[in-house]
């Protein structure tokens, strides 16, 4: 049987690593973990007024294949994906069927406009 979605939107699955900023302090830089085909769907949106500009806040649900626990192509949270210059944050990984074949994960992308 095959789902009723497609997994047509290639993905970066990227992980964030602490490095010397050679001031005594730390950077954040970002290491990809391997590409990943997934199904994209925008699930809310909102906005706000904050100092500078207007915040738009969305929210997806991305779907893709499961990897075993332990995998380095296992989605987490705090880990995103990169999409050319779209940054999807991850908040919540859970497995999206019965059968364990798909995950769900809950992201979002801010925008400051």
């Amino acid at each position: 049987m095959r789902p009723g979605f497609s997994l047509n939107r290639k993905l970066v699955l990227e992980e964030a690593n602490r490095v010397e900023d050679g001031s005594g302090g730390f950077a954040e830089e970002w290491a990809p973990l391997g590409a990943i085909w997934a199904n994209i769907d925008a699930r809310s949106v909102s906005s706000r007024d904050v100092a500078g500009g207007e915040n738009s806040h969305t929210k997806y649900r991305i779907i893709i294949r499961a990897a075993p626990v332990g995998s380095t192509v296992r989605p987490k949270p705090k880990q995103r994906f990169r999409e050319g210059d779209v940054i999807y944050q991850i908040d919540a990984v859970t497995s999206a069927n019965s059968n364990g074949l798909y995950l769900e994960c809950w992201a979002h992308e801010e925008v400051l406009q």
